[in-house]
């Protein structure tokens, strides 16, 4: 059956790009509402101890009591890992099965040359700057993230939960 030439109509010309309009609108939006990056394939609230071992290999040290943290050595850094613990839990009313979960990354960074004016930080509206005594300190509270500068230069990358994530690991008590 042969469909005529006047019947044959694209999806536009039968009124459904409209559709498109509203699909596309709604993916621009989404995509804004990301959350937080992970770090390394690691993901907070998500990601545990052997996740860990596995991106960031063996720990400096592993003591039997020290649940809560693992170091590890990386070119350039020493990265501390920090899990949800049952007094985590407790502060900041945290679901129970976030326990062991990863809670934090810190990286402290050994002669790093990034500034803040290297990492775009200077007139970044998402970060608060606080000055001590020449320690600088980058924050951005909603993605989790914070930089500390000492005379200029990077020091340590403090990698947290955003704001987002936080909210929705906390218990609906």
């Amino acid at each position: 059956m042969e469909i005529k030439k006047s019947h044959r109509r694209t999806i536009f010309q039968r009124g459904a790009w409209p559709v498109f309009i509203v699909a596309g609108a709604a993916l621009l939006f989404f995509a804004q509402i990301s959350p937080a990056a992970s770090w390394n394939n690691i993901d907070f609230f998500k990601s545990r101890r052997a996740d860990v071992r596995q991106a960031l290999g063996s720990p400096i040290g592993d003591p039997p009591g020290e649940a809560e943290r693992l170091r590890f050595k990386i070119p350039g850094a020493l990265v501390t890992v920090a899990f949800v613990s049952e007094s985590l839990i407790a502060a900041r009313k945290l679901t129970p099965e976030l326990k062991g979960t990863v809670s934090q990354i810190a990286i402290q960074h050994e002669n790093s040359a990034d500034t803040p004016e290297t990492l775009k930080l200077i007139n970044n509206d998402d970060f608060t700057r606080e000055d001590r005594q020449g320690v600088t300190i980058f924050t951005n509270s909603k993605d989790g993230v914070i930089y500390t500068f000492v005379n200029g230069k990077l020091t340590t990358t403090w990698y947290n939960p955003s704001a987002e994530q936080l909210v929705r690991a906390q218990s609906k008590k």
